[in-house]
């Protein structure tokens, strides 16, 4: 099992920062060098064994992971990212840095566009049934959109906001001409 850690687990989030601070050995450390979208991405993940706190509250965790993604420049700005993760996986090095990549990708395409252009996170709901209801919708919007050519999301939501029809149509549902 591999986890992303985000700030919302504040205690977690805080105490597995605080093992990457400063100048420590870290027992696993490997990078790799990507380039694609017209862009060149710096891949470095280092990792240490989860402490005894970390495993008191997470039964299982193995392994601390923080993953930095560098580059030199996108949309002519210079970007930094930094990302926490506990797994119960032993594995090798470039084989986690390949773990945590796949999981990256998959935050890429569907978790991060459904939170920043759906707005999934802002949502609160009233009803359980509300939940999986519209993430089912987001998720067949996202189809939709891809399955039609719109690598944007943006671009997409624009172009087919306000026409149903077209929307439709997609799915095979044509609307009847009314007179």
């Amino acid at each position: 099992m591999l986890l992303t850690v985000k700030n919302n687990q504040r205690r977690l989030y805080q105490q597995i920062v605080s093992q990457f601070r400063g100048h420590r050995h870290f027992p696993v450390e490997v990078s790799d060098v990507e380039a694609s979208h017209g862009r060149q991405v710096r891949w470095q993940l280092r990792a240490r064994n989860a402490t005894d706190t970390i495993r008191e509250r997470w039964a299982g965790a193995s392994w601390i992971i923080e993953l930095v993604v560098s580059s030199g420049l996108r949309d002519g700005k210079p970007f930094h990212h930094v990302h926490l993760f506990i797994t119960t996986l032993r594995t090798s090095p470039k084989a986690m840095l390949r773990l945590v990549r796949q999981r990256w990708a998959i935050e890429n395409q569907w978790h991060w566009p459904r939170d920043t252009q759906l707005g999934e996170d802002a949502h609160r709901y009233a009803q359980r049934n509300g939940v999986q209801v519209l993430a089912l919708l987001r998720t067949l919007a996202l189809n939709l959109l891809r399955c039609n050519g719109f690598r944007s999301i943006r671009t997409g939501l624009m172009a087919v906001a306000h026409d149903i029809s077209r929307m439709l149509g997609w799915v095979g549902i044509s609307l009847a001409e009314t007179g």
